[in-house]
């Protein structure tokens, strides 16, 4: 009779943790959403012809300054971006709860003047990618202690994910000062 409830407890076990693991990974699978390409997000944001991507590097100074901002080191020394006259637009990627975010933004004459969530790949928060939340970033610059100049609105569930994209447009306003200084 022992030996039997141990073999049920065995079998109870195993398929608890089988269970466990293909919720998990249809988790991933319905979690990791695409809402716009790169290619897409620029094709939106310029009249013209896509301008020829540029390099900003960061370097020492450059990097500390962007690891005040982000509260980690930035992920990666050089950063893509793709200027027109006045308007720089950047693809950047946070880390909202457990995955990247990546968000494109656009700056116009330091400030702010467009915002999307190209791909959202946490489970839960999504709401971000509503224009509703993001036209909240419309308008905003960045203050001399690197945060921005006007409170943006949370989202009851969503709190780590508002918190990366306001990170986000931080950076994104911080580099598009950069990019402006290197040029002249």
């Amino acid at each position: 009779m022992i030996k039997n409830v141990k073999l049920i407890d065995k079998v109870m076990m195993f398929s608890i943790i089988v269970f466990l693991f293909f919720m998990t990974l249809s988790m991933k699978v319905f979690a990791d959403t695409q809402y716009l390409t790169t290619e897409q997000f620029l094709a939106e944001n310029f009249a013209s012809d896509i301008p020829k991507a540029s390099v900003l590097w960061l370097v020492k100074e450059r990097a500390k300054k962007a690891e005040k901002i982000l509260s980690h080191a930035p992920y990666q020394l050089r950063q893509r971006y793709w200027q027109q006259g006045n308007k720089t637009a950047w693809i950047l990627e946070e880390i909202g709860k457990v995955e990247l975010i990546t968000a494109g933004f656009v700056v116009e004459d330091g400030k702010i003047s467009q915002v999307r969530v190209l791909t959202y790949r946490e489970s839960r928060g999504a709401e971000v990618r509503y224009s509703a939340f993001l036209k909240q970033y419309f308008g905003v610059a960045l203050q001399k202690d690197f945060f921005l100049n006007r409170h943006i609105d949370g989202i009851s569930g969503a709190t780590l994910s508002v918190h990366a994209m306001s990170r986000m447009a931080r950076l994104a306003l911080y580099f598009d000062q950069l990019s402006k200084s290197e040029k002249n």
